[in-house]
C-alpha cells in the first residue's frame, strides 16, 4: 500500500496556507521552519505534484494546492470531531469550547453567561472571541469556534438554532427632546428623528433599520458608529437620537442627566437572542443542553430582578 499524508503534514499546509509564510506557519505550528519545510516537501512527493510556489518574497499556494487545502481542512476538522465525540462519550460538558459573541451582546451578557457556564458546567473550559456575526460564522465553518452568541434568524441552514430569550428596544435621546414628554411612544414617533446607528456590519444596524423602516423613516444616518457606548456619547452630546437594546441599558445608561430612554408602546420592537452551532457536530447534544441551562437560568434570573 502507498503510503498515505499524514495529519502532521496536512495541519503543516493548512497553516502555510492561511499565513503566507514559511517562518509564521512554523511558529504557528511549534515547529522549526526547516521541519515544516520538509514536511511540506514530503507531502507533495507523496502526492507526486507541487503544492507550493516559492520564491524569495511571498509563498504561493497553487490551484491544485487551493484544492488539497480544502480538502485538508475538512479532514482535520473531522480528526477534531472525533476527538470531541470520544471525549463528549466518556465526559460531557467538559474540556474546551470556543464559544463567539457579537460585539452588542458581548459586554452586556457574557458576565451572567461565564457566571451561569461556571456553575452549571464547572469542567467546562470557554475560551471567548468576540467579533462580528459575518466573521463568527466564517470561525464555526472552519471548525474555529463551537458556539456563537448572535441575534437571530441567521440565514446559514447548516446552523442549528436555540432561542435564548427577547431582547426589547428602546429610544434614547437628548433631555431637549420633545418626545421626553411621553411616557410612552409609538414606532410612527421616530419617522422625523435624526437617527445615529451602527456602521455597516452589525446585525443591530439591520434590525434598528428594520424598525426605522416600519416607521416611516426614509433618512439617511449621518453619524455611523463601530460600538453601542460611542452612539451614547453622540446621542448625549445632543448630535441626534438613536435605538438601544434593552440589555445594554445597565451599562450604556448609567446618566440620565444626559440621556433619556423611552420605553415603546406595543407591539414593542425586538431582536432575537439564541446561540448557534453546526448541525454536523459531535457535540450538538451537550450544545442543545448548555443553551437550555443558560435560556432557563437567564430568564430566571430577569424575572428575579423584575420582581
Amino acid at each position: 500500500m502507498a503510503a498515505q499524508p499524514s495529519i502532521k503534514q496536512l495541519k503543516y499546509l493548512v497553516a502555510l496556507a492561511e499565513c503566507g509564510h514559511f517562518g509564521r506557519a512554523a511558529e504557528a505550528c511549534f515547529i522549526t521552519q526547516p521541519s515544516l519545510s520538509a514536511a511540506i516537501n514530503e507531502l507533495e512527493n507523496l502526492l507526486g505534484a507541487q503544492l507550493v510556489e516559492r520564491n524569495k518574497r511571498q509563498v504561493l499556494i497553487t490551484p491544485l494546492g487551493e484544492d488539497v487545502v480544502s480538502r485538508a481542512r475538512s479532514i482535520l476538522h473531522e480528526v477534531d470531531e472525533l476527538t470531541t465525540m470520544a471525549q463528549a462519550a466518556t465526559e460531557p460538558l467538559s474540556g474546551p469550547i470556543h464559544i463567539g459573541v457579537i460585539p452588542t451582546i458581548g459586554p452586556y451578557l457574557l458576565p451572567d453567561v461565564m457566571s451561569q457556564l461556571k456553575s452549571g458546567f464547572p469542567k467546562l473550559q470557554p475560551f471567548l472571541r468576540e467579533d462580528q456575526t459575518s466573521k463568527l460564522v466564517s470561525l464555526l465553518a472552519a471548525g474555529k469556534l463551537d458556539l456563537a452568541l448572535i441575534a437571530l434568524p441567521i440565514e446559514e441552514n447548516w446552523l442549528e438554532e436555540f432561542d435564548l430569550f427577547e431582547d426589547r428596544f428602546v429610544f434614547a435621546c437628548s433631555p431637549d427632546n420633545p418626545l421626553t414628554k411621553k411616557r410612552h411612544i409609538e414606532i410612527a414617533d421616530i419617522k422625523d428623528e435624526k437617527l445615529l446607528l451602527l456602521e455597516d456590519g452589525h446585525c443591530l444596524r439591520d434590525q434598528a433599520l428594520e424598525v426605522c423602516q416600519k416607521a416611516g423613516w426614509s433618512k439617511s444616518a449621518d453619524f455611523q458608529a463601530n460600538s453601542l457606548s460611542t452612539l451614547v456619547q453622540m446621542v448625549a452630546a445632543g448630535v441626534g437620537s438613536t435605538l438601544l437594546p434593552e440589555m445594554s441599558l445597565e451599562v450604556e445608561a448609567r446618566r440620565p442627566d444626559s440621556l433619556k430612554i423611552i420605553p415603546f408602546e406595543n407591539p414593542v420592537p425586538i431582536r432575537r437572542i439564541g446561540m448557534v452551532w453546526r448541525r454536523s457536530s459531535a457535540r450538538k447534544r451537550e450544545y442543545r443542553q448548555l443553551a437550555a441551562h443558560l435560556r432557563d437560568s437567564l430568564t430566571a434570573q430577569k424575572q428575579t430582578n423584575v420582581a
